[in-house]
């Protein structure tokens, strides 16, 4: 078969260009049938909505992401819950356990002041890997551009590792309308002001991933990817779409 030019991608490990799935209750036998085929395209898996807590045979399942080489990390809602119960350190240790290296800090659903979160990102720097997630999970709250530029550059500089731009699984709060559509000012402030490598967009939906390939590049960062949909992914990151199709053809 003869080769075509396609856009240059980043490789495994990757610090850019990556794919962070997410996993709402994969089952071990899914999982692993997933990662045989296609972990060279799945850089972090975010096991979400407090699924971890319930996962049976967890360990089971963090040995096969471990095996693929993929980072895995209990989700933002999981950390909120255990720290609006005041039992931060309890979540501390339950992650040590399980080995964790990697912990979100964000404040989807409850009030945690920005304040609270560079403190903690400070605090939680030294024994862990920080993804730190700006917005709000409520489609009625729209914070506005200047605010998520203030929020990102102090995570950023608090020593987050990623901060990712909320999305939900839905694609429907955060960086999007309520109604899906991409709020796309905002996007453009965000993409020219701040280091985009820094960044994972949760983009659930092919519109969002589309949209974000073709306005940062292929190798910009994506999260909330379903895990039956990586694939599909990387053929839109190398143009192999028609909605890329274009992509890097005038290089």
């Amino acid at each position: 078969m003869c080769a075509l030019t396609l856009p240059d991608r980043t490789t495994k490990p990757r610090s850019y260009g990556i794919t962070s799935i997410q996993d709402k209750g994969l089952n071990t036998g899914e999982l692993e049938n997933i990662l045989k085929d296609f972990h060279p395209f799945v850089d972090i898996a975010k096991m979400s909505i407090g699924t971890a807590y319930l996962t049976p045979r967890i360990e089971e399942k963090l040995k096969l992401y471990q095996q693929y080489d993929v980072i895995v990390y209990f989700g933002g809602t999981l950390f909120e819950k255990y720290y609006y119960q005041n039992k931060l350190e309890e979540y501390l240790n339950y992650l040590k356990t399980h080995n964790i290296k990697w912990i979100e800090v964000s404040n989807g659903t409850t009030d945690i002041s920005l304040d609270e979160r560079t403190e903690l990102i400070q605090d939680l720097s030294d024994n862990f890997n920080i993804l730190a997630e700006v917005g709000c999970k409520d489609s009625h709250v729209n914070l506005p551009p200047s605010e998520w530029m203030k929020e990102i550059q102090s995570l950023i500089e608090a020593g987050a590792n990623f901060v990712i731009t909320e999305g939900r699984g839905s694609g429907t709060a955060g960086i999007y309308n309520e109604n899906g559509t991409i709020r796309t000012d905002l996007i453009s402030d965000i993409i020219s002001k701040i280091d985009t490598k820094k960044l994972i967009f949760e983009t659930p939906k092919s519109k969002h991933q589309n949209y974000m390939i073709n306005h940062v590049g292929t190798n910009v960062n994506l999260g909330n990817i379903l895990p039956h949909d990586v694939l599909l992914v990387e053929t839109q990151r190398v143009g192999l779409r028609n909605e890329t199709f274009f992509l890097g053809q005038n290089d």
